[in-house]
């Protein structure tokens, strides 16, 4: 007896759980039949199927645009709709009389449901909303990089081909600072040795001359043999000359060398900000003026030389940036000046690099590099008679010169944001106007700074390095 009542009951609930969920399936897909009247709208996504039915039956059904939507009557209260298209149409319920029964706007859009599936699989970080309006697509929300954003715009582009409308925005920092370092170094060493001999004979009213090297420039043999000071053309810087007579005979042995040494060192570190896909440029250096003539006559004209670089960074994806650099390192070279209506114009010396590089926030590339390794060595002597042993050396000239340059290019950027003023120093902030006593009575050049205006600031320019500091090293 227990048996059947639990056994009812059960069937009981089953049963009016039915007749719960049934209706409230079925009303959201039923359609209230106003007649003369627009209906509530369908809507329905694209290559999807949805099944409505009507409280009323119909007799005739049409749709206004088959391409936007597809419809089939599977009953007289049954419409099977088919959304092939993103769009808006209309469908038209006529009655058995032929009367209009009602008329329903069809709205067909983009699948969002695979679309959106989609966008996780492939952006599962990002934060994008997707909205649909009218037959698009719209993208709202903040991501982290350009890259992510040019991917979800072409995977939008898929659903709803030109019919996006991108309301992203990218997050982040997206000003970049370039740290860029020019380090050149050029050594230069010469070295040189002559060597001179002449020979002087007088014989009653005649005499007889044979000098190389400086004594065969001029009157200097002649200068030599009579005691007199000897020039010569050669820049050296020690000179030992060694003479003698016998007879009728002078002789004399001049001995020079000379040996250079120079070392050049070129730094420079400029620091330049730009916003994210703006150029920025910077020069640090000069113009020198170039006369150019034209139809009007002679103009002026002024090339820049110095310290030279322009770029321009893209925030590729979150600290990903990607910078487009053209550097240049120039000055002035006398050595090939020419003459132009005498007037003397130098040229340049100029070493320079284009080049397009990624690099992360904080990281350093170095993006070009130079080394020139010039070497001269020249060797003159006497015909036959330099070409004997160890005597040989008093008939030869031997120089030896080389030249060594090196240049490197290394690019740090920094996603960087703006800070408040205070927070900033310059490199005058350590120094203050002397008084007339500090400049006339005790000879400085700077006064003394206040320590009550000393700058918030936690940089290296505002700290105050009077007294001891650094590191020591035994």
């Amino acid at each position: 007896m227990e048996f059947r009542n639990l056994l009812t009951a059960g069937l009981f609930g089953l049963c009016v759980s039915n007749l719960v969920v049934i209706p409230t399936a079925q009303a959201q897909n039923v359609l209230r039949v106003m007649r003369g009247a627009t209906s509530s709208n369908i809507k329905v996504s694209v290559n999807r199927a949805i099944v409505m039915e009507s409280d009323q039956p119909f007799a005739e059904l049409s749709v206004a645009n088959p391409g936007i939507a597809d419809i089939a009557t599977l009953s007289d209260r049954t419409i099977y709709v088919l959304g092939k298209a993103p769009g808006r149409t209309t469908l038209t319920l006529l009655g058995a009389d032929g009367r209009l029964l009602t008329n329903v706007e069809v709205q067909v859009s983009p699948d969002l449901a695979e679309f959106k599936e989609r966008l996780r699989e492939i952006l599962p970080r990002e934060r994008i909303e997707v909205r649909t309006a009218n037959d698009g697509i719209v993208l709202s929300g903040r991501v982290s990089g350009k890259q992510k954003l040019a991917k979800a715009l072409d995977l939008a582009e898929r659903y709803a081909p030109e019919r996006v409308t991108n309301l992203m925005t990218v997050g982040g920092s997206q000003q970049v600072l370039l740290k860029v370092r020019f380090a050149e170094m050029q050594r230069s060493v010469a070295k040189s040795l002559d060597a001179s001999i002449g020979l002087r004979t007088i014989g009653g009213n005649t005499g007889a001359t044979i000098g190389t090297g400086v004594y065969n420039q001029g009157n200097n043999l002649t200068n030599f043999a009579n005691g007199n000071p000897i020039v010569s053309s050669n820049s050296a810087q020690g000179a030992l000359g060694i003479g003698f007579s016998s007879g009728g005979v002078a002789i004399g042995l001049l001995l020079e060398a000379l040996e250079t040494k120079g070392m050049v060192r070129t730094l420079a570190e400029p620091n330049i900000v730009a916003i994210s896909g703006s150029e920025a440029g910077f020069l640090a250096g000069g113009e020198y003026p170039i006369p150019v003539a034209d139809a009007d006559g002679i103009k002026v004209e002024y090339k820049p030389f110095g310290i030279q670089l322009t770029f321009r960074p893209v925030v590729v994806d979150g600290d990903l940036i990607s910078l487009s650099l053209d550097t240049e390192v120039s000055q002035l070279d006398p050595s090939n000046a020419v003459n132009f209506n005498g007037n003397i114009i130098n040229a340049f010396s100029t070493r320079r690099t284009s080049t397009t590089v990624e690099m992360r926030d904080g990281q350093s590339m170095s993006i070009a590099g130079l080394l020139t390794d010039d070497f001269t060595d020249l060797n003159s002597q006497v015909p036959w008679l330099g070409d004997v042993p160890i005597l040989g050396a008093l008939f030869r000239s031997a120089e030896y010169k080389r030249q060594q340059t090196e240049l490197v290019v290394i690019v740090t950027p920094h996603l960087v944001t703006p800070v408040d003023g205070s927070t900033l120093a310059l490199p005058t902030d350590r120094i203050k106007i002397p008084s007339e006593k500090d400049l006339f009575l005790l000879g400085k050049v700077s006064g003394k700074r206040n320590s009550r205006n000393k700058p918030t600031a936690g940089s290296v320019a505002s700290q105050d390095f009077s007294g001891s500091y650094g590191y020591v090293m035994d």
